[in-house]
Formats: C-alpha cells, structure tokens, sequence
C-alpha cells in the first residue's frame, strides 16, 4: 500500500503504540483486500460493545488500547452499537457481567466515544450527504446506509471501525469501489411480500448469495418503505457477506435467482421452530418512532396478554414519551428498554423463558443460536392480532 508520510510515521509508532496498532489493522486489510491506499473517511459506527460479543478478551484488548492511547481521542463523528443491558433496568443480570459491561463502556469513553447505545445510527443521528465516505460495523447498519441511503462503506469489523475513527481512514477497497457496488447476481421476487418478515426473509434468502452487491427485482406496484427496508438490511447483513442491495428491473442479465413462496417457507421453516412464545420480543434492530407508532395504531387501545419487551434507541424513546407513544405501550403491558437490543441480552435467558414471539430474523437467529430459546417467528401485525385481549 502507498502511504503518506505521516501515516509512516504513525504506523511506526512515531506518535505512540496505539495509534500505531490502528494503522497496522487498517494496513493489514488494506492489503489483504487489494487497497492501494488509506481515504478519509467521515463517520464510524463501532460494534463490539456488548460484553457477551466481545468476551473477555475483547475488554482486555479496548482497556489496554484506550489506556494506550494517553489522553487522545477519536477524530471523526463515531457512534456505537447497544450494549448487553439498559444501564436504568438492571434487573438482577448479575454482578460480574454488569461490571465488566461497565467498563467495556469506561474505556470506549475515555476514547472520546459516548451513547447513544444503538444498531440504527441512520435514525437516530443526522446524515451526511449521498457519497459520503463513512465506515460502519454494525451489519444492519451497513447495508442499509449503503443501499437506502448512497452512503459509501465496507460491512467493517469491530476492530477496523474503532481503527478508523482514531485514524479517520479505511482501506479503499471493497465496496468502496464503483464496480463492486455493481450486483452481478439478481434475486428476482416471485412471491408477494406483504409485511416487514417477508422482507426480512427475502433479506436472509438474498445474503446467502456469495456477492458483495445484490440485486433484488420486485414484482410490478410493490414499493419497498423504510420499515421493510429496514428488515431487509438486517436479514441480508446476517445470512452472509453481501453489503448492498439495489432495488430496480434488470432487463438483460446472466444470472437471475428466483425467490419463490417456498424458498419463503423454507427459511422459516429453519429459522422458527415454536408456534407460541413465552414471551413478545421486539426490536433487532431497535425500532424506530415509526415501527413504535405502527405497533400503536395495530393494537387499537388493546393490552399485550403475555410480557412484550421493545427495544428502542434512546433519543427515539424520548421522542416517543413526549408524543404520548411511549405511555400507551407501557400501559398495554410494554416494556421498553433503551441502550440494548434483542440479539445477546442476559434479559432473554433460559432460566426466564423457554420461548419467544418476534417478528426479527436476526433476533431469531441470536435468539435460538446463543441464548438457545425457541422461537414463533410471525409479522408484528399477527403477533398483534393473535397476543392483545
């Protein structure tokens, strides 16, 4: 890779050792991806925030790289994924795990980087304009500002994400190319799609497609909103490596991919296994005011007969509270927790529920394959027609 003086200097360790391990993580996937060099980029999204993620190894690596880094801070607009817990409902989660959480948080703060705790940056804080070069970890978050939003990035790492917000540089590879950004595959929709799951389905069945770029042909007069977009991004950023999806009629292509009603039941089929659920789970990723007004408007004044629990980010939460929106889920046997989402949570355990109601693929996924819950995968408007009195 070609390097500019000072990024020569600081990959020597000219300006300290930490730095210097930032520049070597950008290096070494510079080169093991083909970059010929480091661009600025405008914005990091970090993950590995939570400590059921990141472990102990991840806290030992980030108190040691803060501390590292003598006093110097990030560089660039950086925001950060949930955490495992809402640090206002501990609920008895336990003291090492909720300690070791906290100073996961400690040393990301002493970097300069502070909450919002959220997996939906592009709802929660102000965007830049179409092009701009950013570098997101969080998946869902990824494909989405790729796709949606005209945002440039690599589904990045933890590692390489945090290295790019001390640095504000990233690798120019991978999506960063206009050729890459290209789908050479396309998924064409045989089956209606009718609520945000069929979304999010076609998004798990579309991301196990070996491609960087996607392409997804909808059938005539369907529109995809920023709901089913939304799921869409989260279920394809999951099942495999593609970063981007790009909506349109691709006329003349070599490779076309049929998703058809029983691909659909298929990958329910391996995704589901319960038919009720001891338990409502909303949000992976955390829901935005308008999945929170929708669940509102479904429900006409009716209460949740079993325990919900939503997910949401905070700055929304708030919002919500002074539209009345908060209130009324909260009086229909809501809970809302801030901070944290579905996807590796202690509040979702074993010793709690033996089975959960969600409509998210990737809350699912974890659901089933870390907290080892089963799972009644249905739309949010059937979990409101079958769960509410």
């Amino acid at each position: 890779m070609e390097l500019s003086r000072e990024e020569e200097k600081a990959l020597k360790g000219e300006y300290g050792e930490a730095l210097a391990t930032a520049y070597r993580i950008l290096v070494a996937i510079g080169e093991a991806t083909g970059a010929q060099r480091l661009i600025k980029v405008e914005w990091a999204h970090i993950s590995g925030v939570n400590y059921n993620t990141i472990g102990d190894a991840g806290l030992k690596f980030l108190e040691d790289f803060s501390k590292g880094m003598e006093g110097r801070k990030v560089i660039i607009k950086t925001t950060i994924n949930p955490m495992g817990y809402d640090p206002q409902k501990l609920n008895n989660l336990g003291q090492d795990f909720t300690e070791k959480q906290s100073k996961i948080i400690e040393a990301y703060e002493r970097l300069g980087i502070k909450g919002p705790y959220t997996c939906i940056p592009y709802e929660a804080f102000e965007l830049p304009k179409a092009g701009t070069q950013v570098s997101f970890a969080e998946s869902n978050a990824a494909v989405f500002v790729n796709s949606m939003l005209g945002l440039i990035t690599n589904k990045e790492s933890s590692l390489s994400a945090l290295a790019s917000a001390i640095t504000g540089k990233a690798p120019d590879s991978g999506l960063r190319n206009t050729e890459m950004r290209n789908p050479k595959v396309i998924v064409n929709v045989r089956k209606k799609l009718r609520n945000e799951l069929d979304f999010a389905i076609l998004g798990y069945f579309a991301g196990k497609i070996d491609e960087p770029s996607i392409g997804i042909e909808l059938n005539e007069n369907m529109i995809i909103d920023k709901t089913h977009a939304k799921a869409l991004s989260a279920s394809l950023g999951l099942s495999g490596s593609a970063g981007l999806f790009k909506i349109g009629k691709f006329e003349k292509w070599k490779e076309k991919i049929e998703f058809t009603e029983k691909d659909a039941e298929m990958i329910k089929d391996e995704i589901s296994n319960a038919d009720k659920g001891d338990v409502i789970v909303f949000g992976s990723p955390q829901l935005g005011l308008k999945e929170l007004e929708r669940l509102v408007q479904l429900m006409k004044m009716r209460k949740f007969r079993k325990r919900c629990i939503i997910f949401c980010e905070r700055g929304i939460f708030n919002r919500a509270k002074k539209l009345g929106i908060a209130e009324k889920l909260e009086s229909a046997n809501a809970e809302i927790y801030c901070d944290s989402c579905s996807c590796l949570t202690p509040y979702l355990s074993k010793e709690n529920f033996d089975s959960v109601i969600t409509n998210s693929v990737k809350a699912a996924y974890y659901l089933r394959n870390w907290n080892k819950l089963n799972v009644s995968l249905k739309s949010m408007e059937e979990i409101v027609e079958e769960e509410c009195e």
